[in-house]
């Protein structure tokens, strides 16, 4: 790889992660919010390199065409394939991570509470698949039993025998690590992978209820379509409708 090529790639790198990190919210589908300042500070590196670089090539031509006339020691060819992820990041963003990844990725493990606070008299409830799966199989006092429960989340069919799981896929650092929480949807039909809802519902009674026999599922009373969050790798509250 020529010394003009090296530059060129420094700089597309660091305009993509710019455009990934700065200019946009893409770099969200890859890395948690806390990394963002860390990406960005790298595409300014990677790009004041790269025009530090064109500068001095432009100062030494004549220089620099000669120590490279004789420098056998380039970069092997197969070192432009660098290329093709510096122009994805500016030109087509991978997808993000959806069913797919959640129906092959660990589910993520429900922490032990040590103990639970009283829940308030919202109706319905909002919840996190999180919390409300401790609830299921945790909570002694059952007191979500008969509550209408709110969740958000995405769409992950169930495989063989139908029916779906509302998903969160949770990033600890990076998709790298991702982890998937799931919670079984029961009285309504399969929506198409990767649909985002809001979903209503009554916990489904399978198990003994604050027990780890319990299921972490959901009679569905009410579906509706949401967009996507920005930050869709955490598992957040949903927005209960005024």
């Amino acid at each position: 790889m020529k010394r003009h090529a090296q530059v060129l790639l420094l700089v597309l790198t660091g305009l993509g992660l710019l455009h990934a990190a700065l200019f946009s919210d893409l770099c969200l589908r890859y890395v948690k919010e806390g990394l963002r300042p860390l990406l960005i500070a790298s595409g300014v590196l990677l790009l004041l390199l790269g025009l530090a670089g064109a500068a001095l090539d432009r100062a030494a031509p004549e220089a620099d065409a000669h120590a490279h006339g004789h420098d056998h020691s380039t970069a092997p060819r197969i070192a432009w394939l660098l290329f093709l992820p510096a122009l994805s990041l500016l030109l087509y963003a991978p997808p993000a991570l959806g069913a797919y990844t959640a129906s092959h990725a660990n589910n993520k493990a429900v922490p032990k509470a040590q103990r639970f606070d009283p829940l308030p008299a919202t109706v319905p409830l909002p919840m996190t698949l999180t919390d409300f799966t401790a609830r299921v199989q945790q909570d002694g006092e059952q007191a979500i039993k008969g509550r209408s429960i709110r969740m958000t989340g995405f769409v992950t069919p169930a495989g063989q025998g139908g029916g779906w799981y509302l998903t969160r896929i949770i990033f600890t650092c990076c998709a790298a690590d991702s982890q998937s929480v799931k919670v079984r949807m029961y009285g309504t039909s399969v929506l198409p992978a990767n649909t985002w809802v809001a979903v209503t519902g009554t916990w489904h009674p399978k198990g003994t209820l604050g027990t780890k026999s319990a299921t972490a599922a959901l009679d569905v009373h009410r579906t509706e379509r949401i967009s996507p969050p920005v930050n869709a790798y955490t598992d957040d509250l949903p927005i209960t409708p005024s």
